[in-house]
């Protein structure tokens, strides 16, 4: 397959050349926002981020975003020498800065900060941290339906790297999406250690089942936001929902799957391992959790 679909896929849009991005403190023009190459993001992925969407002038889950930013910070010991309501400030004169009102992605990055030497040890990480807030332009365009292809990749135990941090060492999903595209999908589907389905390399994952909702346990997966949203509405509209262990058999089978995250929100999936999933097309249950999503967020 040469036409690879990504669940992060947006219009294209010329406003995005001309962007101002944060970086400590500084509005800098596209071309001129830089870090260290000693900076400890860059030289280890010791860092995190968080990505925010806005609709309507509002960045949506914002307090929720913050509360997984500031967790996964001191989880790795990594303070942000920032408060909620600097990192909150930040974001509006970034958005303030590029004139955006809706249709807007943004990705808070920290890291460790720059280091003064090239070696692991945290404690040569002296000059920090690094913040950068990059805002785009972008509206997803995700022209069909996506395909996936289960690889060998799992996401892992916590005691390996804990999926519920949002690190920059993100490249344990990215060799997932790598052979997942050498087998002509689009994205990775990625089992748990027992073998159970569990998410992609960028998304969460649900299936529909006889008219039931299905996701993962959640022990191995990232906590999503947008995930959690969809089980909430689920279960406040009336869609029996379940977070269960299921297998690649009952996957097969379902009647609708799709995935959930906080760039494309509810994406299809038309087809996983060569098996076309119900029709090939958007379902009525994920377009229904579509709607109510889209009125969730003022969309």
């Amino acid at each position: 397959m040469n036409d690879h679909v990504s669940t992060h896929q947006a219009e294209e849009d010329a406003r995005n050349e001309s962007i101002l991005i944060w970086v400590d403190g500084k509005l800098l023009p596209r071309a001129q926002a830089t870090v260290s190459v000693y900076d400890s993001g860059f030289m280890l992925g010791d860092g995190v981020w968080e990505g925010i969407r806005l609709y309507n002038n509002r960045w949506s889950f914002l307090d929720e975003h913050l509360d997984r930013q500031f967790e996964a910070a001191k989880a790795i010991d990594l303070d942000i020498a920032r408060t909620r309501a600097e990192v909150v400030a930040a974001v509006l004169e970034t958005q303030a800065a590029n004139g955006m009102t809706t249709d807007a992605h943004a990705r808070l990055m920290v890291t460790r900060g720059v280091k003064t030497r090239p070696f692991q040890h945290p404690r040569l990480s002296q000059q920090g941290p690094t913040m950068v807030i990059i805002m785009e332009h972008s509206r997803p365009k995700i022209p069909r339906p996506i395909t996936l292809a289960t690889v060998p990749h799992l996401r892992g135990l916590p005691m390996t790297q804990d999926p519920k941090l949002n690190s920059h060492s993100k490249l344990n999903c990215i060799l997932a999406c790598i052979a997942a595209q050498k087998a002509g999908a689009d994205e990775a589907l990625m089992l748990d250690i027992h073998g159970f389905v569990n998410t992609t390399n960028a998304c969460n994952f649900f299936i529909v089942k006889k008219g039931e909702v299905w996701t993962s346990t959640g022990d191995y997966c990232m906590n999503g936001i947008t995930r959690q949203k969809v089980i909430d509405l689920c279960h406040a509209n009336g869609i029996p929902c379940r977070e269960k262990n299921f297998s690649l058999v009952e996957t097969y089978s379902a009647d609708e799957a799709f995935l959930t995250g906080t760039f494309g929100a509810q994406t299809p999936v038309g087809m996983i391992d060569g098996r076309t999933i119900g029709t090939g097309q958007m379902g009525p249950v994920t377009e229904r959790l579509r709607g109510l999503y889209k009125t969730l967020v003022g969309a």
